[in-house]
């Protein structure tokens, strides 16, 4: 099975669902998003782009990616992915119609860290 990149793993990390209109969103964060992952630490690829989307203020994960996390009413946002020997976590805030954070993980080429941000698509 190909592996993703590290960079683009760790962009499932910081928000991922399924689809879900505004008509039907059940929180203030709940749609689509465009994630940007910029690594600051590592060897992982320098940046990467990703869309994503949240329903019901739950995580989950696209294109079959393992990922597990929640946004709060408040916007705290903590997710964790893994698959094979990669694993990362990320956490930060959005607010309506962006945000941003953190994540750390380990990749096929060791240790990375970086942040993320986010905005509506």
């Amino acid at each position: 099975m190909k592996m993703m990149s590290t960079s683009r793993f760790l962009a499932v990390v910081v928000v991922a669902a399924g689809a879900v209109s505004a008509a039907h969103a059940r929180t203030p964060y709940d749609g689509s998003w465009s994630v940007q992952i910029v690594t600051q630490r590592g060897s992982c690829d320098a940046s990467s782009s990703l869309g994503v989307e949240i329903q019901d203020g739950v995580i989950s994960g696209s294109g079959g990616m393992p990922v597990h996390g929640r946004v709060s009413n408040s916007g705290a946002v903590s997710v964790s992915v893994a698959s094979g020997s990669s694993s990362a976590n990320g956490s930060g805030k959005l607010s309506a119609n962006g945000g941003g954070g953190s994540w750390r993980g380990v990749g096929s080429r060791g240790p990375c860290s970086g942040r993320w941000s986010a905005g509506r698509r």
